[in-house]
């Protein structure tokens, strides 16, 4: 039996951020992971001159903590902003992508929106609060900006951050910045406006939002913040009890055991159970509930990309258009050494909330979806074929924050006050993004000084 400080359980981003910073403090850390791997869902693969992701492509720096992990990991790992063209998103219409408005003129000449939704959002700022703190994302759109906005910009958002239904994403839960836009100035317009005026200290301005990976893929991040941790892989049957005096007994591989102060939990919402059997199985019921939505990723290169350029960071496809994709990255528009001198890499999503039927497709089936949006989509003739087709499958990929995430976050408090030391972190709670992982995982280090 060994004695620790903290156990972490979990080497993906959140308990590698949270054990990063708690070593910093010079706490005394362990991670026990149930597989031979660090990173969670983030991986990195290098084939024949692509650089492409298995997860996650990319970051939002939306917290000053991203950029100061990458402070702290210099040397081994190198922060890499997304080239300024990233900016520009891409939505399909009929039979092709268009650009989102970036400017007056280009909000006036769009496609992709009515004519007369485009004078309704003239009066956005006057239009009144809602009164449904439960409001959906989709409700609330087309309540405040008009049904071609929700159609052809907040759908095909919501289907690329989340993967999920807009009709049934909790504002207030799933998007909580927009939420309290209208909850504390009574419009967006104003909201950002007034966002846009307050003051910012030097640390704040860390937060740029702008869109980040790291120099050889996310890989190099995790691998970096592994350098000088304790992580035990291959941890089967975790178990975590109460124990005597106030410490807490984490065990696994059948006999080996931890004694710690202190249990940090990142595992999804689904395993919960089995990790802490002391509680009740009905009382954990709002983990078990928690939806995650399915995703299949296809990453797909080319080494002669035929002069075919997207100088954006992906194309988002609508519901209402009823594509068989979610939408489609361009990871070597958007990042140096992504893929071969003239030629091209791109990431395809598929699946999601809405069509969980997917991940049951065969590998033949992904294959003739992603081409036939190969030549339809991004317009590659008919006789060119990719280099490479890689097929990944993600059971638990997004968890969704519906209008029971209250009853979760209150079980959450609950069982912390209840059991000191006992500490419910992850995706299930926070935010779903890297900058929410980092961010969390700073937090929880600086409650504990």
């Amino acid at each position: 039996m060994q004695n620790r400080g903290i156990v972490i359980i979990g080497a993906g981003l959140t308990g590698l951020s949270t054990a990063h910073n708690l070593k910093k403090k010079g706490h005394d850390v362990v991670i026990v992971e149930k597989e031979s791997r660090i990173g969670g869902q983030i991986r990195t693969y290098q084939e024949d001159g692509f650089v492409f992701e298995s997860g996650p492509n990319t970051g939002v720096v939306s917290f000053p903590e991203v950029v100061e992990l990458f402070n702290d990991l210099a040397g081994d790992c190198e922060l890499e902003i997304a080239r300024e063209s990233s900016k520009r998103r891409l939505i399909w219409k009929g039979n092709q992508f268009h650009a989102l408005p970036s400017g007056p003129l280009s909000a006036i000449t769009t496609p992709l929106f009515r004519l007369s939704d485009k004078f309704r959002i003239l009066g956005e700022p006057w239009r009144k609060r809602g009164t449904d703190p439960d409001e959906p994302v989709g409700a609330l759109a087309q309540r405040r900006l008009g049904k071609s906005f929700y159609e052809y910009a907040v759908d095909p958002f919501v289907s690329g951050v989340y993967a999920g239904d807009p009709m049934k994403l909790t504002t207030r839960y799933a998007l909580p910045k927009l939420y309290n836009l209208e909850a504390n100035y009574g419009s967006f317009i104003r909201g950002a406006m007034a966002k846009a005026k307050e003051p910012k200290t030097d640390r704040d301005r860390l937060a740029t939002k702008k869109v980040f990976s790291a120099v050889g893929g996310l890989s190099q991040m995790v691998d970096a913040m592994a350098k000088g941790l304790d992580i035990i892989l291959d941890a089967n049957n975790v178990k975590i009890q109460p124990a005597d005096g106030g410490e807490w007994s984490v065990t696994f591989n059948g006999s080996e055991e931890i004694r710690c102060q202190r249990v940090v939990t990142t595992v999804g919402s689904y395993a919960l159970p089995a990790l802490l059997p002391f509680i009740p199985a009905e009382r954990l019921k709002p983990f078990t509930q928690l939806f995650y939505a399915p995703i299949i990723q296809v990453c797909v290169g080319i080494r002669d990309a035929r002069g075919l350029d997207f100088p954006a960071f992906g194309g988002l496809v609508p519901s209402k258009e009823q594509k068989r994709v979610l939408g489609i990255l361009f990871p070597s528009s958007c990042f140096e050494g992504r893929a071969p001198e003239g030629g091209a890499l791109y990431s395809y999503f598929i699946g999601g909330a809405r069509h969980t039927d997917y991940l049951q497709k065969s590998d033949d089936e992904i294959r003739q979806i992603v081409l036939e949006a190969f030549h339809s989509m991004l317009k590659y003739p008919s006789d060119v074929q990719p280099d490479f087709i890689r097929i990944f499958r993600h059971q638990h990929a997004i968890p969704q924050y519906w209008s029971d995430s209250g009853e979760r976050f209150r079980l959450i408090e609950e069982l912390q006050n209840q059991y000191k030391g006992l500490v419910l972190a992850g995706n299930m709670r926070d935010g779903i993004g890297m900058g929410n992982r980092i961010h969390q995982g700073a937090a929880i280090a600086e409650t504990w000084k």
